[in-house]
């Protein structure tokens, strides 16, 4: 054995001393450069080598020494202004070229589903046949990144189906970030030169996991997890612990009183022990949802089930198959537990240690924490069994169940204490930094793509520290050793409207506000759609932001809305307007200020830099007005001109005779017609400062 490791290790030695040159995983044939930057490149060679580095582009031939221990060397890659394809050729003795390589501009684009959402794939943006048939932009250029969860900030680049850089034809695009994709289209059939675009998202994800530990360890709310989890020293076995030491904090928290928990103590499950007298409880037939017997209800249900155990089952380990349980499920048999999940779309599938397994009457039991919308076991009668080898046991039939929290009365974790996830989910916090974003970090880039925030909804007041966390984080670690050179300034002096890159030291980060989604109600002071695109609405103060409103082009029945086309076209209109300078509308104007004129309230707004002027409206919907009660109406409202910009919206309702308070959109999806002449919609906003918003 000792004589087999000496050769393996003298093979890898000698593979090591002659590999190829060895490049940042974000570069490869058919890649963007961003045009004008100085590159500082870390790569490895054959040890002790000279590479030499020849740059087509101004046929120049560098030649550079590889450390004799390491390989590993440095160089300053100058990359011209746009152009190209070109050559970059690195010889240590073998030969790497990439070859068709542009020097452009490079977005990096992330977030969660809606950036992920692809062309075709599982997304199928509108006319998508026809769009992926025309995708023959051979300027655009693709890269995908591979889902990938660390502890530690890494450096190897997780690639994925693209496996570098790709040109974007019919071949590439179908699965790539419809959002990324025709924004990189409009960018680049406007300026005529090549866009890069990195997708780089994972649906259904916090922007807590996207965030460095260094940065979030100042976020309120995630203080004391990333003390913990410094503390760890980052060990494998210690982080797991952690979570199950934070978890079980957690829940005692939330489900302090929960009836069938003594003290919030998931491992003292009263309601679960075998023993247990649940005579007076309700029976219902499962497995099924719980709506028709629970209406409306969100909150806590305890479910019980008597299960019947051959004699000749005793002792060996049992198999539970539970199918998908929404939202969340802590499972006991015969009072101990056996598992827990969190996800509503999850199968459940335990193991039952033999030793808990007897012979005769045995009792499974299910609590169930639903958050909104329907609860409950969610598959069949075939995917709800106990098996053990060939025996199969079903567990359909009659269950017991009974309420024990309903959601309102379970309470806010101190501390704005957040729920701890699992080392290896996707919402670990900086999880996907760590893994998605830093091995970015030496890849100069022109600005950032974000499309996030579903996950956030619910805990608006948190995501508005967090969320400009997280962009400070980005500005300030990308390009530390790239200076990307301002793009010109324009000719027009309408300093008004049009905004230069120069103006701005930040790299340019444009996000995309909330869509409508969901039922439409008239009045929803309590939405947390709503709160959440407030605290977005609120990032724009940061140097370098723009937010694009999305709030016209939702769907009620999808949170997944299908019109990518204009998302890209109106985050593009904010790159051409605010990084390339060119003098297009990008925006609506933003409230400023409000004033009470008898019983209407003024609201007056701010054409800033990029913004359209406002479209005259008679009946402008979406409106809501408040008195001294805090009690909201559906207000009436229009517009009132003044020279160049209409600049004042007047909000009024009889049953307010006294405004305090306006809001405009503030619903999960609001009818809102409030746009600009070009169609560019107003964002949602508020006046108040209440602080009901959660």
């Amino acid at each position: 054995m000792k004589r087999f490791a000496l050769m393996l290790a003298a093979t890898l030695s000698a593979a090591m001393t002659w590999a190829d040159v060895m490049l940042p995983g974000w570069m490869s044939s058919n890649m963007v450069l961003q045009q004008k930057t100085s590159v500082h490149l870390q790569a490895t060679a054959k040890k002790g080598s000279t590479v030499k580095i020849t740059t087509s582009w101004d046929k120049k031939t560098v030649k550079v020494t590889a450390d004799k221990e390491t390989g590993a060397f440095e160089f300053d890659l100058q990359v011209p202004s746009a152009g190209g394809p070109y050559t970059l050729t690195f010889d240590d003795g073998k030969k790497l070229v990439l070859e068709n390589v542009m020097a452009g501009e490079v977005w990096f684009c992330s977030g969660q589903s809606n950036m992920e959402m692809p062309v075709k794939g599982w997304g199928m943006v509108n006319n998508y046949e026809q769009e992926v048939a025309d995708a023959n932009h051979p300027l655009v250029r693709l890269f995908q990144v591979e889902r990938v969860v660390a502890h530690t900030p890494q450096t190897k680049v997780p690639l994925g189906y693209t496996k570098g850089w790709a040109v974007c034809s019919p071949e590439t695009v179908g699965e790539f970030s419809a959002a990324a994709y025709f924004f990189a289209r409009e960018v680049s059939k406007e300026l005529g030169i090549a866009i890069g675009v990195v997708n780089s998202s994972w649906g259904g994800t916090p922007a807590e996991s996207w965030v460095s530990l260094d940065r979030l360890q100042n976020v309120m709310g995630f203080e004391s997890h990333a003390k913990r989890l410094f503390a760890t020293g980052f060990d494998e076995g210690k982080i797991n612990q952690l979570y199950q030491d934070e978890r079980a904090e957690w829940m005692q928290e939330i489900f302090g009183n929960d009836q069938g928990l003594e003290k919030g103590n998931i491992d003292k499950a009263l309601w679960a022990a075998a023993n247990y007298d649940d005579t007076g409880w309700t029976q219902t037939a499962q497995p099924a949802l719980w709506n028709n017997v629970l209406k409306d209800f969100d909150g806590i249900v305890w479910m019980r089930h008597a299960v019947e155990v051959p004699a000749a089952l005793a002792g060996k380990d049992l198999k539970l198959e539970l199918g998908a349980i929404d939202d969340e499920d802590i499972t006991y048999w015969n009072g101990q537990r056996v598992g827990m999940t969190v996800g509503w779309n999850k199968n459940r599938t335990y193991t039952v240690p033999g030793k808990l397994v007897k012979a005769g009457r045995n009792v499974l039991t299910v609590r169930v924490y639903d958050t909104s919308g329907e609860g409950g076991f969610r598959k069949g009668a075939k995917d709800f069994n106990a098996t053990a080898g060939a025996t199969t046991i079903s567990l359909a039939g009659n269950w017991n169940f009974k309420k024990s929290m309903d959601a309102t009365d379970i309470k806010s974790p101190k501390n704005n204490m957040t729920e701890p996830m699992a080392p290896n989910s996707s919402w670990y916090p900086a999880g996907l930094y760590n893994s998605m974003v830093a091995p970015f970090l030496t890849m100069p880039v022109r600005g950032f793509l974000w499309y996030q925030g579903c996950s956030n909804v619910g805990r608006a007041v948190q995501y508005e520290s967090l969320f400009q966390a997280l962009i400070l984080d980005w500005q300030s670690r990308f390009n530390r050793n790239s200076q990307v050179t301002p793009y010109p300034k324009p000719q027009s002096d309408d300093r008004r409207r049009f905004m230069q890159a120069s103006e701005s030291k930040a790299i340019p980060f444009y996000f995309v506000q909330l869509a409508n989604y969901m039922q439409r109600k008239d009045l929803q002071p309590e939405s947390g759609w709503a709160a959440l695109r407030d605290a977005q609405r609120k990032a724009q103060k940061l140097d370098g932001v723009g937010m694009m409103v999305n709030i016209d082009i939702g769907m009620a029945n999808d949170i997944h809305p299908k019109n990518k086309q204009e998302v890209g076209r109106r985050l593009a209109l904010l790159a051409l307007n605010r990084t390339y300078g060119r003098e297009v509308a990008c925006a609506a104007p933003e409230y400023l200020q409000m004033q009470v004129s008898d019983s209407k309230a003024l609201l007056s707004f701010m054409p800033f830099f990029g913004a359209d002027r406002l479209e005259e409206n008679n009946d402008i919907k979406g409106f809501s007005v408040a008195g001294p009660d805090h009690r909201w109406h559906v207000a009436k409202a229009h517009t009132e001109g003044n020279g160049q910009f209409i600049w004042r919206v007047v909000v009024e309702c009889p049953e307010v005779p006294h405004p305090v308070a306006v809001r405009y959109a503030w619903a999960d999806n609001p009818e809102c017609n409030f746009r600009t002449e070009s169609g560019l919609p107003v964002g949602p906003f508020r006046t108040d400062d209440w602080n009901d918003i959660k």
